[in-house]
């Protein structure tokens, strides 16, 4: 397990020295110390990524570029159990996921973009006059990937891969609480021959390595997920140097289950929305709306289910509900759930923080509140973790007026077996994904982004290119 800043392809201790401890969140433990980076150490990261796309990365063919490229992902499945460890260890989600679903997602990402390395090119343009038009589609130059704690390595994957294929270089910061996968994907570069300065990666705090990161005049675009309070001032910080963003942000995503739904299935949907990944999702189903008919005896359902869901031994790969991430998000998750109680919703299951037999850990109950009003904090504001708001609605109108009500725009959920219902509500919701009959499903080639205050941009799918390459207009004059 690597512990060192990555800059250059070599290992490095911080210019200052200073390190940051990194915390298993089911023991409470220690388990490995990196290096805080400062403003030295971003220098000479950001020299590096320089010089490689001034040199041997920038003349290096297309194709070649996607065949190392494809070699990254290739080189994380060979690693897969190592790496989904060390995924598990620093966030606490169950081994499960981190082998299953999160690793093999990041190796996806990679073979995904590879593809595309030789097929990023520019066009003929017919215009007025005897000129020949075209346009050259050149990478944007030095991108910082700012990661959150989450999903470590999958979302450095949706960064990291599109920009190495049109040709950029690349500067991860991941989260500070979380940095041990991004170390893994420098080690897993390093071996497939990524060229010096092409990635490197620097672990530190948000609160200064990432504001060091904004306001640098060498980085050409930042590519953030995160709080849309963080979105914002990036977005300030960046203001001097006009670098170009994308933002994927907060969101408090609607979840709608209609009276002729499968409800069996929208049982299981509304569930894991809300608890895969022990909620610590941005485009959870954090906002259950149940037709006002079937309201009492779908409730009940989800209730029972999240009640036999019990959070467990992250490591033991039977456990489905790990442990929250960090003190401060279980402190979070708590106070949330306080506050709902006062302001008058009904707890359904779960409430309190869980203990799995060791008396370690920031582990919570899956929770449902039931009788939740629009206005209620918990039906408003993001909390990021396995707690569920449950309200209800009269009719199809009233369901998507109160499922857009919201600041927010990332994603949505509907269950009806109403194919024309589904697809009208789907036109008129205010997101930028929508599942129908299902929730929480992924892949590489569709784009996923958000609409209003959960950003803007687009990561994945061929739309995320155009985030990682700009275009050049050239003219010849053929006149004689």
């Amino acid at each position: 397990m690597r512990s060192q800043l990555f800059i250059n392809n070599e290992w490095r201790d911080a210019d200052s020295g200073a390190m940051l401890d990194v915390i298993n969140p089911a023991t409470e433990e220690t388990i490995a110390r990196v290096p805080s980076a400062g403003q030295a150490d971003l220098d000479g990261a950001v020299a590096a990524a320089r010089a490689a796309l001034d040199g041997p990365w920038g003349r290096l063919s297309a194709r070649d570029r996607g065949r190392l490229v494809w070699n990254i992902g290739e080189k994380l499945m060979e690693r897969a159990d190592d790496i989904a460890r060390l995924e598990t260890l620093h966030n606490g989600k169950p081994i499960f996921e981190s082998r299953r679903i999160e690793v093999p997602a990041a190796a996806d990402c990679f073979r995904y973009y590879a593809g595309w390395a030789d097929k990023v090119h520019g066009e003929t343009i017919p215009v007025s006059g005897n000129y020949l038009t075209y346009t050259l589609r050149e990478p944007v130059g030095v991108v910082a990937a700012i990661v959150p704690w989450n999903f470590p390595l999958l979302l450095t994957a949706w960064k990291v891969a599109p920009a190495l294929a049109c040709g950029n270089t690349v500067i991860i910061k991941p989260a500070s609480q979380t940095p041990l996968t991004a170390l893994a994907l420098a080690e897993a570069a390093a071996a497939v021959g990524l060229p010096p300065g092409v990635l490197n990666v620097l672990t530190g705090p948000g609160s200064t390595l990432g504001e060091m990161i904004v306001a640098h005049g060498g980085i050409d675009k930042i590519a953030f997920t995160g709080e849309t309070s963080t979105g914002r001032q990036i977005m300030r910080g960046s203001a001097a140097s006009l670098k170009r963003l994308t933002l994927e942000l907060g969101g408090k995503s609607p979840n709608i289950v209609f009276a002729d739904a499968d409800l069996d299935a929208a049982v299981r949907g509304a569930t894991t929305g809300i608890f895969y990944g022990k909620g610590e999702v941005c485009a959870a189903g954090s906002r259950l709306f149940v037709d006002r008919s079937i309201r009492d005896q779908f409730l009940d359902k989800v209730a029972a289910r999240a009640k036999q869901l019990t959070p467990g031994d992250p490591m033991n790969p039977r456990t489905r509900l790990g442990a929250i991430a960090s003190r401060t998000q279980l402190e979070t998750d708590l106070r949330h759930i306080e506050l709902a109680k006062q302001e008058g919703a009904t707890l359904l299951a779960g409430g309190a923080r869980a203990d799995i037999g060791t008396g370690k850990g920031y582990f919570l109950q899956p929770t449902v509140f039931g009788g939740v009003t629009p206005a209620m904090t918990i039906a408003r504001e993001e909390i990021f973790g396995p707690v569920l708001a449950a309200l209800e609605f009269a009719d199809v109108d009233e369901a998507i007026a109160r499922a857009n009500d919201t600041s927010y725009g990332l994603a949505a959920g509907v269950w009806t077996r109403d194919i024309k219902k589904a697809h009208y509500v789907a036109r008129k919701l205010q997101a930028g994904t929508v599942w129908i009959n299902t929730y929480n499903i992924y892949d590489t080639a569709a784009p996923f982004g958000g609409y209003k205050q959960s950003g803007f941009g687009r990561e994945m799918g061929a739309h995320a290119l155009e985030h990682y390459s700009q275009i050049k207009s050239v003219w010849v004059d053929l006149n004689q």
